[in-house]
């Protein structure tokens, strides 16, 4: 019997997060025929246009029961306002769903409706200090790809639905269909949930702001000592005002950037190279490997070794 799956849109909805998801459930039911019953749901029904002006027909909001409901991001605060309705709706809802999902700022709504209260929780890395600020109660992991607390899943901004919608498919089908869902879309197999959103995180800011040229700069000296002082040397500032105004324009210390840089180019060396991982840890400035080690748990959830083997697999 197909599972009934409930995507939940709003005006303004953000395009991706809801067509990501669908077409993966979609790909998905082709390899196991039936397995999903795909609906898009919001209040009131009919057609709803997203923040691009592409329209989704949809149905009125059920209370289902459903096994699955994904609720999508956009512009989360006019969609409060307006889709108030989703809000009331979600936990007679979720009662009655074996679980509930979101991507990007969808995880408003959920938050909104006390769902997310106590557990841990993330969503796109630009909304994380609103989101925190307007939600003390959820344990925000901002860094995060996607994150499953018991039957609740939140996932970060626009292509990581995709990421969340393969879990979901491989938790019910199995990894072999999440793998040929993958190869499908042309996308990584599985980023696992733990996995940083360090890339954009650094772009923000970072590779056509204030300090393209300084993290240029670092990225071609990572095997160096690169303490705050020499970086605001180089960028003709007192540490002082370079580290506060370096955490203004990208979100991050320097300490924590020049750490992500080296990760970028420590997975790159460990999932495309023949290098021992001591010798990786060496040339991006890490040093230790078991310094490297600990950071690659804390940003990825795995050690350099499971990334290197999941690479070749």
């Amino acid at each position: 019997m197909p599972r009934p799956l409930g995507v939940v849109i709003f005006p303004g909805f953000q395009l991706l997060d809801a067509a990501g998801p669908i077409s993966a459930f979609d790909i998905a039911r082709r390899y196991v025929e039936g397995a999903y019953d795909i609906r898009v749901l919001s209040p009131g029904g009919g057609t709803i246009e997203s923040s691009s002006g592409v329209s989704f027909q949809a149905e009125e909001l059920s209370d289902g029961p459903w096994d699955t409901l994904v609720v999508v991001g956009g512009d989360a605060e006019r969609g409060l306002r307006e889709s108030r309705a989703i809000v009331d709706w979600l936990p007679r809802a979720a009662a009655r769903a074996r679980r509930v999902s979101s991507v990007c700022s969808g995880a408003y709504f959920l938050a909104e409706a006390g769902l997310l209260d106590g557990k841990r929780a993330t969503t796109h890395w630009g909304r994380s200090d609103h989101f925190a600020r307007r939600y003390p109660k959820v344990r925000l992991e901002a860094d995060r790809i996607f994150v499953r607390e018991g039957s609740v899943w939140t996932s970060a901004g626009i292509t990581a639905g995709i990421d969340l919608a393969l879990a979901l498919v491989e938790e019910d089908l199995g990894a072999a269909v999440a793998k040929r869902t993958a190869q499908q879309l042309v996308v990584h197999q599985r980023r696992p949930g733990g996995q940083s959103q360090f890339s954009a995180l650094l772009d923000a800011g970072g590779v056509h702001g204030r300090f393209a040229d300084l993290m240029d700069w670092m990225r071609q000296r990572l095997a160096e000592p690169l303490q705050v002082e020499r970086l605001a040397a180089q960028a003709a500032m007192s540490p002082r005002n370079f580290a506060r105004a370096f955490v203004a324009e990208t979100g991050l210390t320097p300490a924590k950037a020049v750490e992500r840089l080296r990760l970028e180019a420590a997975r790159a060396r460990v999932e495309g190279g023949h290098d021992p991982i001591d010798r990786v840890a060496e040339q991006v400035g890490f040093g230790d490997p078991e310094r490297m080690r600990r950071a690659f748990l804390r940003a990825f959830g795995q050690p350099p070794q499971a990334l290197r083997r999941a690479a070749r697999a």
